[in-house]
């Protein structure tokens, strides 16, 4: 069982709302800290680990500064999150731009910062080499096709649009090497949000056999092999989190077993965990607006799809509470939702809870990856605030909240009709 505590009173969440209205996502600063701490120490035997914080999950350059801070570097797969690590004081090698179907200016920003760059598709090297040369270090993504199950989120392997296949991937090392790159590294993302330890150190003994086979078969010493993210967080209070010991002394097993025999003792273990750092201590706080009895009882919250995106995308389960209320019976059921044109825009179906009153402040758990970060501006919803609780306890802003002048901004050109709202 995974304990669903909010951190904050409810009392102090009623301070901060007279400052910063509902909704609004926050962030529990030492947790995060604790929790990357926790990864790092799990991997503490490696000769060198490295963790690149998948920016996609929450790209705010407030918490990658904080995950910098604590040794973290930055997984971008855009332009965009190449500028946030790079704001964030993230610099050379401790970024990796993994993207795909890549632009020419991605990579040009790419080699600006000194980035490993992780290449998708073998067509890629002509196209890196011709629209801003080679990195220092290059990487290809490893598509395992059937030696993996996928899942429900990131898909099957063999019908994922990313990575090389195996006969390509010793293609793209071989040609690389003959235009000139001297350093490699090998990458694979296969799985999202799992939950089953084994997974993750059967991935790696996969990957470490083939980076033994790159070095027999192209005389390449690979510098690190990056196991992708991946590591899924309990959602549901009945849910068990990772062990992230167990998956760290397993892939020190195969380490020893597979690397350390073949002369790669020096090879560095690489991840790219977002949701498993800052998932779990991220909170969407909303207020509900109004109660509407029909065929069900639904509750109506001043947040929508647009605040968090992932139960209508996936069915995705987040845990409730009201504060205040935290004891309450669950006895009343009800469909959460929002109010965007779109019937799939509910965060809970069905879900059994304590009373709900109008005025109530309702709270979203494990929010802190893929949920703001999804948001968008559909039906003119406008995306929310972001706060730290900070180790101190005091509140900081992070992200203002959009406003309709923000909204309106690309519509303002010469001739447009829209003029500054009032």
């Amino acid at each position: 069982m995974s304990a669903k505590i909010f951190p904050v009173s409810p009392a102090k969440l009623e301070e901060i709302i007279k400052k910063y209205p509902t909704p609004f996502h926050i962030y529990d600063e030492k947790a995060i800290r604790q929790n990357l701490r926790r990864l790092f120490h799990a991997f503490a035997w490696a000769p060198a680990f490295r963790e690149h914080y998948a920016v996609k999950a929450a790209p705010n350059p407030r918490l990658l500064q904080i995950l910098r801070e604590e040794g973290a570097g930055a997984d971008c797969s855009s332009l965009a999150e190449l500028y946030l690590a790079d704001a964030a004081g993230i610099q050379g090698e401790a970024i990796m731009l993994t993207s795909n179907d890549t632009p020419a200016d991605e990579f040009q920003k790419a080699i600006e910062l000194g980035a490993i760059i992780n290449l998708d598709d073998i067509s890629h090297i002509e196209y890196l080499e011709k629209n801003a040369g080679f990195p220092a270090c290059l990487s290809f993504r490893y598509n395992p096709g059937s030696l993996i199950q996928g899942n429900d989120i990131i898909g099957q392997p063999e019908e994922a649009k990313y990575g090389l296949t195996y006969s390509q991937l010793f293609d793209a090392y071989r040609l690389a090497k003959e235009k000139g790159v001297k350093r490699f590294g090998l990458h694979t993302m296969v799985i999202s949000n799992e939950l089953h330890a084994d997974s993750f150190i059967n991935t790696a003994r996969l990957m470490f056999q083939l980076a033994v086979e790159i070095k027999e078969k192209l005389g390449i010493s690979l510098e690190f092999v990056n196991l992708g993210g991946g590591i899924g967080i309990p959602y549901r209070p009945e849910e068990e989190e990772v062990n992230l010991e167990y998956v760290g002394e397993g892939i020190h097993q195969a380490y020893q077993e597979i690397i350390e025999p073949a002369g790669l003792g020096h090879l560095a273990i690489a991840m790219e965990s977002g949701r498993a750092i800052t998932g779990p201590y991220g909170y969407l706080v909303s207020t509900v607006l109004h109660e509407k009895k029909t065929y069900k009882d639904y509750i109506g919250l001043d947040s929508c799809m647009a605040n968090l995106m992932r139960p209508a995308l996936y069915g995705a389960y987040h845990h409730i509470v009201i504060a205040g209320k935290e004891s309450a019976p669950c006895d009343h059921t009800y469909d959460i939702t929002g109010s965007l044109c779109e019937n799939n825009d509910k965060f809970a179906i069905d879900r059994q809870l304590p009373k709900i009153d109008i005025g109530d402040r309702l709270i979203m758990f494990d929010t802190g990856a893929h949920g703001h970060a999804m948001g968008f501006n559909y039906n003119g919803k406008l995306r929310s605030a972001e706060l730290l609780l900070k180790a101190d306890g005091n509140i900081e802003l992070i992200r203002r909240a959009e406003t309709l002048d923000d909204y309106f901004a690309t519509l303002r050109y010469d001739g447009s009709l829209m003029q500054a709202t009032k």
